[in-house]
């Protein structure tokens, strides 16, 4: 395709609603506490203008799972666990269910039946809105036609299709490209695929897609009372997708891969990180597995039985299990079982992407700051994806931890591993906190959210490669600061932390600092493999790739108006420090790289003033917060000032790094 034909495409589809789209504009995974009455979900999609579907279920307690969607109307649950027909919510003039589909979320009411709101239960839902190269909803009435073309809006051809009759009972029948375009599953059923062209008569199109005259997918009137029935449509990107600042990228596959049998399973290559994942044995029995990395999805190392597990076909409780691995571009299977991973089996998935695709423009919507009064968890007002807490006046500190392994933590004081099982403490299984199992009164958190240009985390296992290993990231730009760490063992000198600024900016792939130690810069090649990272890949070597180690990477970026990783040459006299932003910086961490020096933090919530005497604490070390009028950072408003002139922070003729944030 041409250049101009393939931006005529984009601004066609720009019109219809589906180029430019990010991930979060269609596609929410969204965590909740039930409460048995009216509340609002905001998860930023929206419905009342563009459409879409809502998919609950309880987490803690057996209930169906629920399903509301913009073409049936609110309060009309149909049940992915169970064949039944369409319910009725309003009924007798209840506002129970969902009641009200909105620009930017949903609302519920009382429960119906405990499904969607259950009152002191831990509620999910996923919604996926209406958008070309993603989702369609597709309502029409039976007429027994043995091959009916059926229209849809998807925009390309559909990568698993879901149909359920709605006026009275009828099981849920799927068509998935991976199998015959005359074959079919159950959703609410664990058989292996079969064929009947009652269900599906053939390949379905970009424009439409094809039923057959069987009762459950397209039964004629009975006595004078029409059939209705609903279509779900997946897409299926195959670099085709329309999605991102440059319209250009893939979101949603749906695929196959064959079971090995193997702990160390099938690598599936996606081109991207999901978010969800969703897997089914096609060749033999077995459940609907479904995981999310906001309920937890524990990568590289996390032992076995800590994956949240749901099961789309039936109404148990979430379960823990040991399921796969995410990837910078896929998932790996870890499973052995015969959900997952039967030698020669065969298994369909369909995943979406993590978004967001586009770098942030606001701070505030990627770095939260908690300095804790006596609520539970630590709460930073975002979606938090690496998570520091610690004591502001006692020893307890640092505890550092990620989405990506949930339940387990490490410190950046200490070299230790992590702890051999984890807690419910350590997780974010939330939407604007992390570290929620317990109360942090007197400590100070701080919240990091993953997004292009700005902050990533990879989670990686080590090849014991005496080369430079290339591990792959989703930063999308070259990472300018990266703290490393094996989370399995003490071995070695911990946290190795690679700084642009090191040995003033000159290969500075040579050198490390380490953050649980207040010691200068080393020269050595071995950390980083004298090897400079790039926009796709960093690299590692020794300890940073050992053999069978289960390895932790951040990786952080200079990005214009909300970040920035720098240097700076101490004057022993106030200086600014230009980070270019407009109305100074939240947090602010420095160290002197050319003599020992601590890992010196201070932020905006617990002071940076004008006045003498703002505290800080150290990453490196255990001690209460420091006041010292020599030792201050005062408020700039492109940055901070240097005021002070202690040797730890502004002596003449030693060199600091620092990483800042607005």
């Amino acid at each position: 395709m041409s250049n101009i034909a393939r931006m005529m495409q984009r601004a066609t589809a720009g019109a219809a609603g589906g180029a430019a789209l990010d991930v979060d504009n269609v596609f929410s995974t969204f965590l909740y506490d039930g409460t048995g009455s009216a509340q609002t979900i905001t998860n930023n999609i929206d419905l009342s203008g563009e459409g879409g579907l809502v998919w609950a279920k309880s987490r803690t307690d057996n209930g169906h799972h629920t399903l509301y969607d913009t073409a049936r109307g609110t309060q009309k649950p149909i049940f992915s666990s169970a064949s039944s027909a369409q319910g009725n919510d309003a009924a007798g003039g209840a506002t129970n269910g969902l009641n009200t589909f909105n620009s930017n979320g949903f609302t519920i009411g009382a429960d119906w039946a405990g499904n969607i709101n259950v009152s002191s239960e831990d509620m999910v839902s996923w919604t996926f809105r209406k958008a070309p190269k993603f989702f369609d909803v597709v309502t029409y009435t039976g007429d027994g036609t043995s091959n009916r073309a059926i229209a849809h809006n998807l925009g390309t051809t559909p990568g698993m299709v879901i149909v359920k009759r709605t006026s009275i009972s009828g099981s849920w029948i799927v068509s998935h490209n991976s199998i015959g375009s005359t074959d079919y599953l159950n959703l609410n059923a664990t058989n292996a695929k079969a064929t009947n062209s009652t269900f599906f008569p053939q390949a379905h199109t970009s424009t439409h897609f094809y039923v057959g005259n069987d009762g459950d997918v397209n039964d004629a009137p009975f006595y004078g009372t029409n059939r209705t029935y609903v279509a779900y449509l997946f897409a299926h990107n195959n670099n085709d997708g329309e999605f991102g600042p440059n319209a250009d990228q893939d979101i949603i596959k749906c695929g196959t891969y064959t079971g090995n049998g193997s702990s160390t399973g099938p690598v599936i290559d996606l081109g991207f990180e999901p978010q969800f994942v969703m897997v089914k044995n096609s060749s033999d029995t077995g459940g609907w597995q479904v995981m999310d990395s906001m309920r937890g999805i524990v990568t590289d190392g996390g032992p076995s039985g800590n994956d949240a597990r749901l099961q789309w076909n039936v109404t148990n409780t979430e379960g823990s299990v040991g399921f796969v691995d995410l990837t910078p571009t896929g998932f790996q299977v870890t499973s052995t079982g015969s959900n997952m991973n039967t030698n020669n089996a065969t298994y369909i998935y369909m995943a979406i992407r993590r978004g967001p695709l586009a770098a942030p423009d606001d701070a505030t919507k990627v770095f939260g700051i908690d300095s804790n009064t006596g609520q539970t968890g630590m709460q930073t007002g975002i979606l938090n994806d690496m998570g520091i807490a610690g004591g502001i006046s006692s020893t307890d500190k640092w505890f550092i931890g990620s989405r990506l392994t949930q339940g387990f933590y490490l410190r950046t004081n200490n070299t230790d591993a992590e702890p051999s099982g984890a807690s419910p403490i350590w997780n974010f299984d939330s939407m604007n906190s992390f570290f929620n199992g317990t109360t942090w009164n007197g400590y100070i958190g701080y919240g990091w959210k993953r997004a292009p240009s700005y902050f990533d985390v990879v989670a990686y296992k080590g090849t014991g490669s005496s080369s430079a290993r290339a591990v792959p990231h989703n930063l999308g730009v070259v990472p300018e600061m990266m703290w490393v760490k094996r989370r399995d063992s003490n071995s070695g000198e911990g946290w190795a932390v690679y700084h642009k600024g090191l040995n003033g900016g000159t290969d500075p792939e040579d050198y490390y600092v380490s953050l649980n130690s207040a010691s200068a810069e080393a020269n050595n090649f071995y950390r980083w493999a004298d090897t400079a990272p790039t926009a796709t890949n960093f690299y590692v070597t020794d300890n940073l790739d050992a053999s069978g180690g289960n390895l932790i990477a951040y990786l952080f970026a200079t990005l214009a108006g909300v970040s920035k990783v720098g240097s700076y040459s101490g004057t022993g006299s106030d200086q600014n420090i230009d980070c270019g932003f407009s109305s100074g910086a939240r947090f602010v961490l420095t160290k002197r790289y050319t003599g020992n020096g601590g890992w010196q933090v201070r932020d905006s919530a617990r002071g940076i003033t004008t006045a003498s005497n703002d505290p800080w604490l150290e990453l490196q070390g255990v001690n209460a917060e420091y006041q010292d009028s020599n030792m201050d950072i005062d408020p700039l408003s492109s940055g901070f000032t240097v005021s002070g002139a202690d040797i730890e922070i502004n002596a003449s003729g030693h060199s600091y790094i620092f990483y800042a944030i607005a």
